[in-house]
């Protein structure tokens, strides 16, 4: 299958802006199974790309400065991506990173009283860790029904689970705390998903990978309840959103922003 990206970030500053840097993970991992057909392009109005690395997750990384005295920054990428069935597998480790750091509780991940009490409840009666691992997405989505507004981007596992709702990054969040606790290496996924209801989406989505021995990493997306397929796009992962957000950043002046995403996923 081959799927279409165009995603636009507005930023708009209301003041003067005397310096800002911001970090962009928008370019699709290559790998087996996912392929980028035409070159991935970033456009930046407002600023400038000044460095594109690799970092050490395997992310493709664009550092772009703003204009000084910027009003606005807007940041464009699109391409297309072509994707085979692969049912949620990754397949063996790579990378620089020992999969023991994937183990390393972050302040977002970390397993307190309530994560251990959802991984206690699961129990030990599964056939598999795979099942149990399916097992836990399901009581995770029972626990926290998918409701905007409810939580931000430093909201931890451990608050949004004792919550009234949460998104894909909070399930995410849990699913990784949850399965650390387990003792599985367990990461972060941020990405595309083309949804079979709407062309047009207000963010990018998130789920979660875990690791298995004999079998690699597979991956879960909590907040639809079931592996991702040929519909996702891997941008990039990390031990949390911190280290996968699409776009971090810096800024120095008394300006204040407001932030419109526009995307469109479709085959």
């Amino acid at each position: 299958m081959r799927l279409r990206v165009e995603h636009t970030t507005h930023y708009n500053f209301d003041g003067y802006v005397a310096y800002a840097l911001q970090q962009l993970k928008l370019t699709p991992k290559e790998r087996p199974g996912q392929q980028l057909i035409h070159n991935w392009s970033i456009t930046i109005e407002g600023g400038v790309q000044q460095l594109h690395y690799t970092d050490h997750q395997g992310n493709g990384v664009d550092l772009v400065s703003v204009d000084s005295g910027a009003s606005e920054l807007i940041i464009r990428c699109a391409g297309e991506v072509e994707l085979v069935t692969w049912d949620g597998v990754i397949g063996p480790h790579r990378g620089a990173m020992p999969l023991w750091t994937f183990l390393r509780p972050t302040p977002l991940t970390r397993a307190g009283r309530g994560i251990r009490s959802l991984a206690a409840e699961l129990g030990r009666d599964f056939a598999s860790d795979i099942e149990r691992a399916h097992a836990l997405s399901a009581l995770i989505i029972d626990r926290l029904a998918y409701r905007i507004g409810i939580t931000d981007a430093e909201t931890s596992a451990e608050q949004a689970l004792g919550g009234e709702g949460g998104v894909c990054q909070d399930h995410a969040h849990i699913f990784i705390a949850a399965m650390r606790h387990l003792g599985h290496p367990a990461r972060y996924v941020s990405g595309y998903l083309m949804m079979n209801d709407r062309t047009h989406q207000d963010a990018t989505h998130a789920w979660a990978e875990a690791y298995f021995e004999h079998i690699g990493w597979i991956g879960f997306d909590v907040s639809n309840g079931h592996s991702p397929d040929q519909r996702y796009i891997r941008v990039a992962t990390g031990l949390d959103y911190r280290d996968a957000a699409p776009v971090r950043g810096m800024r120095y002046g008394a300006a204040q922003e407001n932030l419109v995403v526009q995307l469109q996923v479709q085959q």
